[in-house]
Formats: structure tokens, C-alpha cells, sequence
């Protein structure tokens, strides 16, 4: 059934959701959409959604199934699998789990025991709540200890890693997270890792499609184990997470997916991974993820340019951390602001924030939707310019009028998915 057929079908049911899922539509075309860990999914996994796939129940593994009639299935995932192994160069993969927050506390249930120690990136610093926070399943069950970024370059100090590790010997030290803008030194972790004898793991949900598309250095080679979501730099479908890991520590991981954490996977999710391997393997996906990467440096200097202070000047990856001006009260208030002009970003923790969570003295900004959408540096950058214009001039309505003319332009040039990453009439798988 084709997307108008359904369309007329629920409208047909349920005019409220029908009238919300176009009023949903028009609001991500009429706005630029900076939030750093969304994006677009591509066209060709989410064909695959909700697919006749999902009519089956799936619990277990290809060929260890506990239900029949899995033929299909079976073949879909090993063939995912094995375009993870060639995609990343990893010796076991498995992409069972419903997101990576569940990919991540599987893997603390298949490495460790109840009370062992994690070394890992305080929330605040730019790490994920996965990784040990309080109020968190890895923070109640687990001992955990973290380190932080050093005042003066706001970056991790590895000399400040190691002598922690040292002192404390874990059992996991975790880089990677969720707010942290530079390249993280891999080989320094693994020596470290190997001193005190501890399992490397790498959160790489963020830049997993700056790695997959060769943009940046990959964790791979140095790690035990990376764990990833599919729907930020990836531009794959919620609600998936994979894990990449050493041979020998397979079982562990396969049983800490299922039965530790969760009962059968998704086949249709399954089936819309397995079709965004193959696309992370063409030419135009590489070129798009190189295209994130220079549209992040183009926003950071629009902000820069506008007097707006940035969170290690600014950024390897994908992402910018802003601190907001003297004359905003908040990273909510910036946020809210932002939004009223079209420009949805998200408020976020600064190292060493003096305000909590649900005000924070920042915002989180980030290129990867807006390259999808098909946007360059110039335009990149001229939406650092609105950002810092915004900000400065919060009470001046004629301003934020002006910037909300100038987004609806920008909105209006773009589709949501852009032709140039669309592989499908090319075909140009790399080598």
C-alpha cells in the first residue's frame, strides 16, 4: 500500500492523527533542524519499516530461532552481519537491540558483573547517561568512577585518564559520548586499557556515519567492543541498536542482547539496517558524510563570527557546543528562542555547568539533517550567523522577524532528501 493509500486510510479512522502526522511533515520541511543526534532517515531503509517483516516473531538467532518459519529472517540478518563485518572491518557483530541505550546495557550485562567497576565520561563533560549516571540502569547496578575534560582546552586529558585508571582498576573504560566535539584519541585508550587490564568500549552512536563513510578515524581496530544507534550521522531508522566486537567476547555480548536485555528483535528493523549497510558502502554516502563534517566547521565559524563562544573553539565531528550569551538566561531559554524563529536546536550541559540539567548553559547544534537536506557551508554558515543574530537580539521583534523570513527562504530551497545522496540510479558500491 503506497503512502497515499495509508494516508487516506487513517484519515478515513482517525482524522486527530492524520491531521498530526501532515502537521508534522509541514513542520520539519518549514524548519532547519540542527538537533546533532537527529536526521533523515534514508528513503531506502525506511521502505523496509513496518514492512510484511513485521509480522514476525524473530526471538533468538539465525538457525536458534524459537519459532518457525524464519527462512527469510535468518538470511536477512546474516546478510546484515556480514556487511557490518565489511563496512567496519569488525570480527562479530550483532544488531539485535530495539536502540543503543539497550545495545549499551547489554553490554554491561554481558562483560560485567553486578558492582563491577566502569571508568567513564561524566554527563556533564559530554558522555551519555548509559555510562553510569545515577539515575540511570548502568549507575544502579554498576560501581562507577569518570573522568572529565581539563579546564583550560575543555578536551580529555589522557594523563588525567590514566592516573584515574590506575588508582581506581575498572573492568570497562568507556570513550565516547554524546556531547563531545573533538576526535578522541583511540590508540592512548587502548594502552591505557591494556595497563590495568580493562575491556575498551567505545560509544561511537554519534560519528558512527563520519566513520562509516571515512571521514574520521575509526575505533575498531583499538577497541573490544563499539556500540552504535542508526539514525544520527548513520541517517538510518530509530529505534536500532548494533554492536561491533572482538571474536572472543561474541557469546558474551549474543547472550547480554538476548535473553539479557530483551526478547526477539524486529525483523522489519533488521530488513531497514541491512539495506543501510549496503548505502554506507556507496560513493555518495561518503561524500555526504565528508559534507557533515565541513558544514559543521562552517556553522561553528558562523557562530564564532557572531561573537558566540564555543566549546573547544570548535568542532572535529558533527556537533558544536555553544555557550549562550550574557543576555540569555539559559539553554532553554535559547532553545525556546531559537525555535520561535524556526531554528530547533536543543539545550545542553557545558563542562563545568553552574546550572542543572533542565536549564544548562548551553545549546547543542549539529550539520547532520541540514546536509541531508542538501545545504553546503555557505549556507551553513550564514545559519551560525541567524543563530548568534537570535540570540543577541532576543526582545527585537523586527530582527526576529527578518531571521524568521530568512529561514522559511532557506527551508523552501531544500527537499527532505537530498538527490545528490541517493545511490539508488547509480549503483556505486566502493571497493
Amino acid at each position: 500500500m503506497d503512502t497515499f493509500k495509508r494516508l487516506e486510510m487513517l484519515r478515513k479512522f482517525d482524522n486527530e492523527l492524520a491531521d498530526l502526522l501532515e502537521d508534522e511533515e509541514y513542520k520539519q520541511r518549514k524548519t532547519i533542524g540542527l538537533i546533532a543526534s537527529e536526521n533523515i532517515a534514508s528513503p531506502l531503509s525506511t521502505c523496509l519499516e513496518g514492512s510484511i517483516f513485521t509480522n514476525k516473531n524473530t526471538e533468538g538467532y539465525p538457525g536458534k530461532r524459537y519459532v518457525s518459519g524464519t527462512t527469510n529472517e535468518d538470511k536477512i540478518e546474516l546478510l546484515a552481519i556480514e556487511r557490518l563485518k565489511k563496512l567496519f572491518g569488525c570480527e562479530h557483530a550483532n544488531l539485535q537491540s530495539g536502540n543503543a541505550s539497550i545495545a549499551n546495557s547489554s553490554v554491561l550485562m554481558g562483560l560485567l558483573k553486578p558492582g563491577e567497576k566502569i571508568l567513564s565520561m561524566s554527563l556533564s563533560a559530554g558522555g551519555h547517561l548509559s555510562h553510569g549516571a545515577k539515575f540511570n540502569f548502568s549507575g544502579k547496578f554498576y560501581n562507577v568512577v569518570q573522568y572529565g575534560v581539563s579546564e583550560e582546552t575543555e578536551q580529555i586529558d589522557i594523563s588525567e585518564v590514566r592516573k584515574i585508571a590506575i588508582e581506581e582498576k575498572p573492568k570497562i573504560i568507556i570513550c565516547g559520548g554524546s556531547a563531545y566535539p573533538r576526535l578522541i584519541d583511540y590508540a592512548a585508550f587502548r594502552k591505557i586499557a591494556d595497563e590495568v587490564g580493562a575491556y575498551l568500549w567505545v560509544d561511537a552512536a554519534h560519528i558512527i556515519g563520519l566513520i562509516a563513510g571515512g571521514a574520521i578515524p575509526s575505533p575498531v581496530p583499538y577497541a573490544d567492543v563499539v556500540t552504535f544507534s542508526t539514525q544520527k550521522t548513520l541517517r538510518g531508522p530509530r529505534g536500532c541498536g548494533v554492536i561491533l566486537c572482538k571474536e572472543e567476547l561474541k557469546n558474551k555480548i549474543d547472550r547480554g542482547v538476548f535473553p539479557g536485555m530483551q526478547g526477539g528483535p524486529k525483523a522489519d528493523m533488521i530488513a531497514a539496517r541491512a539495506v543501510l549497510f549496503k548505502e554506507c558502502m556507496t560513493k555518495e554516502y561518503s561524500l555526504y558524510q565528508h559534507q557533515v563534517v565541513k558544514n559543521a566547521a562552517a556553522l561553528a565559524e558562523g557562530c564564532k563570527n557572531e561573537g558566540l563562544r564555543l566549546v573547544t573553539d570548535g568542532t572535529d565531528t558533527h556537533l558544536v557546543l555553544v555557550k549562550i550569551p550574557e543576555n540569555i538566561e539559559s539553554g532553554k531559554e535559547a532553545e525556546l528562542l531559537l525555535e520561535s524563529v524556526g531554528i530547533i536546536t536543543n539545550k545542553n550541559l557545558l563542562p563545568f555547568d553552574r546550572l542543572s540539567p533542565e536549564l544548562t548553559s548551553g545549546i547543542r547544534i549539529g550539520s547532520p539533517l541540514m546536509t541531508t537536506r542538501g545545504a553546503k557551508e555557505g549556507e551553513m554558515n550564514r545559519i551560525g550567523h541567524l543563530i548568534g543574530i537570535t540570540l543577541k537580539n532576543k526582545s527585537d521583534k523586527k530582527v526576529l522577524d527578518k531571521v524568521k523570513q530568512e529561514v522559511d527562504k532557506i527551508t523552501d530551497k531544500y527537499e527532505m532528501f537530498a538527490k545528490e545522496w541517493n545511490p539508488t540510479d547509480r549503483g556505486t558500491i566502493k571497493n
